[in-house]
């Protein structure tokens, strides 16, 4: 029949891919995420993993899964509810049975639903035999995927039975490329280099992917295959990219504006690692990394590069940019450019290695004994981390100040299609060295003033130790004033402490317009976001417009300082609702800003908004606004 099986075209699908930590989920969602890319949907994907190295096999705390969401239009969030669950054990069944609707598919590895599996996660019966799941509205394919898998390898006399049936994962994937007429080309190309060294490994899991891409042709278990076009995007070089590997390319890149060697000093953390791991590859570019003994080492390398005019770079989780706050201190203090990557996961402590949370961001603002100012950002989505990069550096090289660039677990993990920019196309970030003295003195003679500032930006000089005539001192006891001199003058250190505080909120009058989407202008509402809430914010907006309502958004890059317009816009409407993934912390800030009752709605479950569930926040404070009751 296979060979004949109907195609049917959807507009999106959302795919779940779950199981074991060591059933390859993260593998298997990122070929299946590669080959849905190389058709040009259109995609957003969210990772989810245990912190664990490895949880007990079969245990609900060691469910490991995979979702994307590919469509024939723009999206902005990986989707709130799976349309399809490809679960590998009842561990990954019971984990993630609850996110999924009436009429979704799920595709059961059947041979690990054993009686000691089951026991596991508590179930009294085996729900692909007990009806539950037809009767719940679910379509239940259940698949011997272990076996077939083994059955498919058994002319691989060199592999164990346990080594053959690592390679499940492929037959699964191949099934899935089948029923959703997926190119499995780049997913070969990707073995064969991940296995040249392993000749037999190489050939099994190519053979177990091809087993499943046949079983769908041959099985008369699928009714119907499907198929999502290409969605339509501007014409360029396209790649999928998660956020962390745009951070760091967005560093190589602003690095190569601004003309000025990249030092990376970082120690591994989740989920910023990454950045380390991509960073170590560029050292053909004259990039430098550096794998500090502890967090506090690491910034102070970087700081130290920056000191021997190099562009410093640090990067780091909650937990590291507690142990680096009084280096960021320093860097405040000697005003040197700084860029500190924060990739925010759930808290306080060690918390959720492994989830995303918001909940930063006032550290990152005020986390630093004294009055100690600092620029902060937000990336919004995996894309956008490669353009905060390159602003991140703009700032910080242009003001002479650290800046604090904020993503989070999504983004770190999620990828989407990023088009290539063109190098001609990236800001020119040249820097210019302070290389020859500055001012004169009372008699007429030439010299070098460390902290004489640029009337514009207040950034005083980038001198590089060594330069003849521009020796100064530096370190974190309070300077003079355009002397450098260690002073400790009540009056003096008034004057320095307002003059760090103006360099940063100078950096405003270099920021555009706040972007606010109002369309026709006649919106009371402003829903307002910061960082990795706007896909979700962007797709709810979407869903409350398509009923008629009129609803404005607004996202802040730019935490600080704010842009400069933030307070009229705010103004502009009735009510300001703000989600966050924390317990309103830019609410707080806004509040005492500008005056405004900024609405908060907030969750920290580890896990990025719904697009469904914003629009119900966003009903009901429209209802509000309209004098009706808020439902509870």
């Amino acid at each position: 029949m296979s060979s004949n099986t109907p195609l049917r075209q959807l507009e999106r699908v959302v795919i779940r891919f779950a199981g074991d930590s060591g059933d390859g989920m993260q593998l298997t969602g990122d070929r299946f995420t590669s080959d849905t890319a190389a058709l040009g949907n259109d995609l957003s994907t969210l990772p989810n993993f245990p912190a664990e190295i490895r949880a007990p096999q079969g245990t609900l705390p060691g469910v490991s899964s995979f979702q994307v969401h590919f469509a024939d239009h723009d999206i902005a969030t990986p989707g709130d509810a799976p349309d399809v669950l490809v679960a590998m054990n009842p561990a990954a069944l019971k984990a993630n049975l609850a996110d999924l609707p009436r009429g979704a598919t799920i595709i059961a590895n059947s041979d690990e639903f054993t009686k000691r599996n089951l026991a596991k996660v508590g179930y009294a019966a085996n729900p692909l035999e007990d009806d539950s799941l037809t009767d719940g509205g679910y379509h239940l394919h259940a698949l011997p995927l272990t076996s077939m898998t083994v059955e498919a390898l058994s002319d691989f006399a060199g592999l164990t039975r346990k080594e053959k049936e690592r390679a499940k994962n492929m037959l699964a994937l191949g099934l899935l490329s089948w029923l959703y007429s997926r190119d499995t080309e780049s997913t070969e190309a990707f073995l064969r280099a991940k296995f040249a060294s392993a000749p037999e490994v190489l050939a099994a899991n190519l053979a177990a992917l091809r087993t499943g891409h046949a079983y769908g042709e041959t099985t008369e278990d699928f009714a119907v295959r499907y198929q999502v076009a290409p969605a339509p995007m501007p014409p360029g070089t396209y790649r999928t990219i998660t956020g962390n590997q745009a951070l760091a390319l967005g560093l190589v890149a602003a690095a190569e504006r601004t003309g000025l060697p990249l030092v990376l000093g970082s120690y591994p953390i989740t989920p910023a690692s990454d950045i380390l791991h991509q960073l170590a590859s560029f050292k053909r570019l004259g990039v430098t990394t550096l794998q500090a003994e502890d967090e506090i080492a690491a910034v102070g390398m970087a700081l130290g590069a920056s000191f021997g005019g190099a562009l410093g770079v640090t990067t780091t989780s909650g937990p590291g940019l507690a142990l680096k706050s009084e280096t960021i201190g320093l860097a405040v203090s000697t005003e040197l450019p700084l860029v500190v990557i924060d990739i925010q996961r759930g808290g306080p402590s060690t918390g959720l290695p492994t989830k995303t949370e918001q909940a930063d961001l006032l550290q990152a603002m005020y986390g630093r004994n004294g009055e100690s100012p600092v620029a902060v950002l937000a990336a919004r989505s995996p894309t956008d981390c490669f353009d905060a990069a390159l602003e991140a550096v703009r700032i910080a090289t242009t003001y002479r100040t650290p800046v604090v660039l904020l993503s989070d677990g999504y983004l770190g993990n999620g990828s989407e299609p990023w088009r290539v920019p063109a190098a001609a196309d990236l800001p020119d970030l040249t820097v210019e060295l302070t290389t020859g003295p500055n001012d004169v003195d009372d008699a007429g003679t030439p010299v070098f003033h460390p902290y004489l500032r640029d009337e514009d930006t207040l950034a005083r000089p980038w001198a590089v130790p060594g330069t003849p005539g521009l020796e100064h001192r530096i370190g974190g006891i309070e300077k003079a004033d355009v002397t450098g001199h260690i002073s400790y003058d009540p009056a003096n250190h008034d004057t320095m402490v307002r003059l760090r505080q103006a360099k940063i909120d100078r950096i405003a009058d270099s920021l555009p317009p706040l972007e606010v989407d109002d369309p026709g202008g006649e919106a009371r509402l402003l829903v307002l976001g910061w960082g990795s809430t706007y896909g979700p914010i962007a797709a709810a907006t979407r869903l409350v417009r398509a009923t008629g309502a009129k609803v404005a958004r607004a996202h802040l890059r730019h935490l600080a300082p704010f842009p400069a317009d933030l307070g009229e816009v705010l103004h502009r409407y009735d009510r300001v609702l703000l989600p966050e993934m924390n317990l309103g912390q830019l609410a707080l800030l806004l509040r005492g800003r500008y005056l405004v009752d900024v609405r908060s709605h907030t969750a920290v479950r580890g896990l990025p908004f719904t697009a469904g569930e914003l629009a119900q926040v966003i009903h009901e404070h429209l209802m509000a606004t309209q004098g009706q009751e808020v439902l509870p």
